[in-house]
């Protein structure tokens, strides 16, 4: 940090906060950011969280499409919660569907990256199984359906699907590994003048299937996410940006993934739509004491301004509306464009 000794507290610059996980401040003149935890989204300690995140930023540098990191700052009585220095990326909110090639060239960038062996991926998360450790994590989740106070046709719904995953996963194979972001929502790219696009947000990498990439960029509760970003796509511009995917990533791992695209897609939507759920119920809690001391998830309204909090109901109100899910369902139960290029296993 020797380069930023001369850094006075005028040059730190707080900027609109647009995300529940963190707080960024542009240090003037410098061409960097301050990435500020407000929780861990993965409950990890305030020093391990840094060391998880440094290590997304670290393994995922070598496919050019993510923002240099420049130090690790680490938990003291003026930053609580540490912050990680990364370069300030100077680009624009991506337009949908314009902009989902690039958004995809930059996916592919990472899932394309070799993966190291199995001793050498920790700290990150390393799913050996995908499909069965998401659907893990979409179990913990579900159980806050019932408080959560949905209506009987999206509670019917989501049990549908639940049904359908939990047989899924008796499925024997299994999709390819790779680093992924499973943070891949168009909110959280940025395009550069060139139109390269940039993956600002990777605090949730892990090895996994790159299917869920593809439908966290692509699904309505990831393409209404964002006040900047938000478009309802086509079927024709989804399915095309699995296209420019596939024609950007190694053949092998294409033809390899090809079988599970659809199926991840299904998982991804109910890790979302569950994760709605928990948030609802989660959101209306105070600070906890865990959060203070250990940095742990903490979805509390408390750490986020008003009007961020009131966006984020909003779109949790949408998502979890019987209308809204039977529309997504239809890419995957009707006959479209979709399904026509996303086969489904046998």
């Amino acid at each position: 940090m020797a380069d930023y000794d001369e850094v006075r507290l005028d040059d730190l610059i707080p900027l609109q906060g647009t995300g529940l996980a963190h707080e960024h401040i542009r240090v003037k003149g410098r061409g960097v950011l301050l990435r500020v935890p407000k929780q861990s989204q993965l409950a990890l300690s305030a020093t391990v969280n840094l060391t998880y995140q440094a290590t997304c930023f670290e393994r995922a540098a070598p496919g050019h499409h993510i923002p240099g990191l420049h130090a690790v700052l680490i938990p003291d009585e003026t930053v609580p919660l540490g912050a990680l220095l990364v370069d300030e990326v100077p680009g624009r909110p991506p337009v949908l569907p314009d902009d989902l090639p690039a958004i995809m060239t930059a996916l592919a960038s990472i899932h394309s990256l070799p993966v190291p062996p199995a001793p050498a991926r920790a700290p990150l998360r390393d799913h050996s199984d995908p499909v069965g450790e998401t659907l893990h994590e979409v179990r913990l989740q579900a159980a806050f359906l019932d408080a959560a106070g949905l209506g009987a046709a999206a509670r019917r719904a989501i049990d549908e699907e639940l049904a359908w995953a939990e047989e899924f996963r008796k499925t024997r194979a299994r999709p390819p590994s790779t680093l992924i972001s499973f943070d891949a929502h168009p909110g959280n790219f940025l395009i550069l003048p060139s139109g390269t696009a940039v993956l600002v947000d990777l605090e949730k990498a892990r090895y996994g299937a790159a299917g869920f990439d593809l439908a966290h960029a692509t699904l309505y509760t990831s393409t209404t996410w964002d006040v900047a970003v938000s478009a309802v796509l086509e079927t024709s511009a989804t399915a095309d940006a699995y296209r420019h995917w596939l024609k950007s990533v190694p053949p092998a791992l294409a033809e390899a993934s090809g079988p599970w695209l659809l199926p991840m897609r299904r998982i991804m939507w109910l890790w979302s739509v569950t994760w709605c759920a928990k948030w609802r119920v989660q959101s209306r809690a105070a600070v906890t004491e865990k959060h203070i001391a250990e940095n742990a998830e903490d979805w509390s309204a408390d750490l986020s301004e008003r009007a961020l909090i009131d966006h984020v109901a909003n779109r949790v109100a949408d998502y979890l509306d019987a209308g809204t899910i039977a529309a997504i369902r239809s890419e995957w139960l009707g006959d479209n464009a979709l399904t026509a290029l996303l086969p489904r296993q046998a």
